[in-house]
């Protein structure tokens, strides 16, 4: 009997799909995805801002001090259950710069003015175009910059949950420098 190529060719492409899901299964993260930013300057963040709150400069990442850089949107239900925390943290005297994309400017004051807003800054990307530079996929996401503007983390999803206590959590005590941080229940 003659094996005719076309024959062949369904279980080599099962094979390589089997073998693709068999790697993934043992990477370190299977969820996330990796960041081209770690370890590197942080990219520019547009200098729109929302009307009456304090634009973001270069400035506000290379302070000297730890500043969490948060991806969000009013019309974001996880960006919701994570702003307690990050009102918290305002709190806690963190920096924190808010990049608003993909939005409607009206929603996001709106939304800023009836929940507070946690942010030193905040930036306006209607077009998602600093998010595309930034690598940011969906939001919430949540970048640690050290004080010299090197990103340090990104952190994809709600600032919630065992994965941020388990990850975001340390990864933002050790940039701090201290063993306790507190807000993280």
């Amino acid at each position: 009997m003659k094996i005719r190529p076309l024959m062949i060719l369904p279980p080599l492409i099962f094979a390589a799909f089997a073998g693709l899901a068999y790697v993934g299964m043992y990477r370190e993260d299977p969820q996330g995805l990796p960041s081209t930013r770690i370890g590197q300057p942080a990219p520019a963040i547009t200098p729109e801002g929302l009307e009456g709150y304090p634009r973001v400069g270069q400035e506000m990442l290379t302070s000297g001090e730890v500043t969490l850089v948060n991806f969000w949107a009013s019309w974001c239900p996880p960006c919701r259950a994570e702003h307690p925390q990050l009102l918290d943290y305002a709190a806690e005297g963190i920096d924190i710069v808010g990049v608003n994309f993909k939005d409607q400017s009206n929603a996001a004051l709106t939304y800023l003015r009836e929940e507070q807003s946690p942010f030193t800054g905040v930036a306006f990307d209607p077009q998602g175009r600093t998010a595309i530079d930034w690598g940011v996929t969906a939001p919430p996401e949540t970048f640690i910059v050290d004080g010299d503007g090197t990103v340090l983390m990104r952190f994809q999803g709600p600032l919630v949950g065992t994965d941020f206590e388990r990850r975001f959590v340390p990864a933002l005590e050790e940039a701090l420098g201290n063993a306790e941080l507190s807000g993280a229940s």
